[in-house]
């Protein structure tokens, strides 16, 4: 208390301390006072009032324990004088038990009395409940059923509980009433087969379902029945209890595996297209049923069963096996594409389980997966491998079909520009937009993965059609007759490349906006193929010069020496003739020269040769060695014919008619067959009779001379 009142009054002080800081303060004392006594007088009566209402509950709770101690009392006294009477009762209690047992037996009889009449039509009601169940009057036989039943059980009981153990008595009870089991095994089995009709059932005859729910709702009030009796007496009827509620949901539950199971009429060896018309078909018959369900069935089955919910899980559990077994066939890459988009997008769309009339009875977003996200991921995993295998099959033979009119005898296809083009990126590009449009109907990410796929095998395909065109220009240039239009179809591979270029930015455009790992290498080869296709023409283009640079050699040689052959001159002596050979065997140096800057080729020699070497036939001096100069011509150009020799010799002017003969003849006699290989030459030169004629009477006039 002292400690408290010490720091209410530092309390004090200090709020005393704080309102009195300034001079002019002091004048406001008075009411600083007023002010606190007010407050004072107002706490004081508060903590009155709730220490007076705490005196209060505790004056109520005193009087209520005082009145709860003289109860307690009351009761002790009470309990005393049962205790008492109790005790006093014992005996008496003993003395009664001959009445109980003359009651027990008294119950017995009376109920042996009431089924006494039950007992001797037992027969007559077996009969008549056998008809009932085959006329299919189900109601009226299970009423029977129940008749027969009551009595057999009752006679059971009482029997038990006169004597449990005496089994010959139960035994004969059983015996008697032998054919009643019979009966209700008949009568569940019909039961059981309007249930497993119960989609055409509900159509046609609703009121037979009803009345196979409501027996099966009256045995289920039985089987409780008996089951609380047994709990109080160890009694239990024969073949209860017969749980036909749940046999009830079992064969439902079978009746929509059949119908699932059902669906597949056809098989892969029949029909390639087995699966899409197996998932139709279950499609069709889960939603046609389900609507039933909704709209008929439901009104047949108490409130408590939860119908629709109960028949929309039993279908998507059957429908999630099925589907299960599908996954773990061999599929191929189309037929699992047909069923994850079935699974992950037809399932839950409004085609299906999503349709507007089931949505009201239902949450399809509660649905537990179809598939397993791994079943799932392997059957995306297989379908990659398979789609990796095929499409490098389907590019491999594209490109063998595109190579094959490469070496056609037409021109290929033009576009609407003009431009020369092959149907090969149309037919690539038209194979991976089948292929993206299937996969973008499974989900966006897969979508990616097939054209990230797609693109990957692209550059390897581009890298062989770069191959292939090199060697189709190596090819070319071992016979440059063939193929035909070998100019035209590189044009063609050519501008393949800006078709590729656009194809692929066309897909990427449609199917994905990000870029891949394999974009810069196809860049980079379609720009390799482009280039080395123009650089092919190019080699196309001088190749086409250089043949035209040879031929105009060729010709310029063959008519210069078909012009010294053909002039009617004569050298008249030794100095003229080796003017003229030095003349001859420098233009042949002028010509090898000219022709070797325009790249003419390795013929350049042996064609001016031919001049050179007839030149030295002319500048020989020695008339004894012709002979040798002219064999050793024939021997360099085995084409040089007869006339040639002739020609030659009269244009020389000094070889007499007799060396000419001899020369030509022993030529003629002795030709061998070179082993150097030369472009002809003197078969294009002809030498006319008539020049022939005039250089050998020239000849002959000079020898005379």
């Amino acid at each position: 208390m002292e400690e408290t009142s010490r720091e209410a009054v530092a309390t004090a002080v200090q709020r005393v301390a704080g309102m009195l800081q300034r001079s002019d303060q002091l004048d406001k004392v008075e009411q600083y006072r007023r002010r606190e006594a007010r407050k004072k007088a107002s706490v004081e009566a508060r903590l009155k009032a709730a220490i007076q209402s705490q005196l209060d509950g505790v004056r109520t709770g005193l009087t209520q324990l005082h009145s709860a101690l003289i109860d307690v009392k009351d009761i002790q006294n009470s309990l005393a004088d049962v205790s008492k009477d109790w005790r006093q009762s014992i005996n008496t209690i003993e003395n009664l038990k001959d009445v109980k047992d003359a009651v027990v037996q008294h119950s017995q009889l009376a109920s042996a009395v009431e089924n006494l009449k039950n007992i001797f039509s037992v027969p007559e009601i077996v009969a008549d409940t056998q008809q009932l169940i085959e006329q299919a009057e189900l109601l009226q036989a299970h009423r029977k059923l129940i008749e027969l039943e009551c009595s057999r059980d009752d006679l059971m009981y009482e029997q038990y509980r006169m004597d449990s153990k005496n089994t010959s008595d139960m035994n004969l009870i059983s015996i008697y009433f032998e054919d009643v089991q019979g009966l209700s095994d008949e009568l569940a089995k019909q039961l059981w087969m309007v249930l497993q009709r119960s989609m055409v059932t509900v159509r046609s005859d609703p009121t037979m379902l009803v009345s196979v729910v409501r027996i099966i709702e009256r045995e289920e009030k039985i089987d409780r029945r008996m089951v609380d009796r047994k709990k109080q007496s160890g009694f239990i009827p024969p073949g209860r209890p017969k749980r036909w509620k749940d046999k009830m949901f079992e064969v439902l539950e079978g009746t929509v595996s059949t119908r699932i199971e059902g669906t597949q009429s056809v098989t892969r060896e029949n029909d390639k297209m087995w699966l899409v018309r197996l998932l139709e078909i279950t499609r069709k018959y889960v939603l046609d049923d389900l609507t039933v369900v909704k709209n008929l069935m439901v009104q047949c089955f108490p409130p408590h069963y939860n119908t629709f919910n109960r028949f929309f899980c039993l279908y998507h559990n059957t429908v999630s096996t099925r589907v299960t077994e599908l996954a773990s066939e061999d599929l191929e890459a189309n037929e699992i594409v047909s069923l994850l988009t079935w699974v992950l997008n037809t399932y839950k769309s409004t085609e299906m389980m999503g349709h507007p009339e089931l949505l009201s009875e239902c949450d399809i977003n509660q649905l537990e997966p179809l598939l397993p996200q791994d079943v799932v991921d392997d059957l995306l995993s297989k379908y990659v491998r398979t789609f990796t295998s095929n499409i490098t099959g389907w590019l491999r033979k594209a490109l063998e079909t595109d190579k094959k009119d490469w070496q056609k005898e037409t021109e290929p296809e033009a576009d609407q520009d003009g431009y020369y083009q092959t149907t090969l990126p149309a037919i690539v590009f038209q194979m991976f937009e089948q292929n993206l449009q299937v996969a973008a109907q499974i989900n966006r990410d897969f979508k990616e993965q097939v054209l990230r796929l797609c693109l990957k095998q692209m550059v390897s395909f581009l890298i062989r059609y770069r191959e292939e065109a090199v060697v189709y220009k190596e090819e070319h240039l071992r016979d440059r007759q063939l193929p035909q239009c070998y100019v035209q179809y590189m044009i063609a591979i050519i501008n393949n490349c800006q078709t590729f270029k656009e194809s692929i930015n066309s897909l990427k455009r449609k199917y994905s906006s990000e870029s891949t790992d394999s974009d810069a290498a196809i860049e980079r080869t379609l720009n390799e193929v482009a280039k080395e296709g123009c650089q092919f023409l190019l080699d196309e283009v001088f190749l086409d010069l250089e043949e035209m640079t040879s031929e105009a050699l060729r010709r310029v040689v063959v008519e210069y020496i078909k012009a010294v052959m053909q002039k009617r001159i004569t050298f008249k002596n030794a100095d003229e003739r080796r003017e003229g050979a030095e003349r001859m065997i420098k233009e042949a140096d002028q010509f090898k020269f000219l022709f070797r800057k325009l790249a003419a080729g390795e013929d350049t020699d042996s064609l001016c040769g031919a001049i050179a070497a007839i030149a030295e036939v002319f500048k020989l001096t020695d008339p004894t060695l012709l002979f040798l100069e002219v064999t050793t011509l024939g021997t360099k150009y085995p084409d040089i014919r007869e006339e040639h020799i002739q020609a030659l010799l009269a244009v020389r002017g000094d070889a007499s008619r007799e060396m000419r003969q001899m020369i030509v003849g022993t030529l003629s006699e002795n030709k061998v067959s070179s082993s150097i290989v030369t472009q002809p030459i003197f078969k294009d030169i002809t030498v006319p009779t008539m020049t022939m004629t005039t250089m050998t009477s020239m000849a002959t006039a000079k020898l005379l001379k």
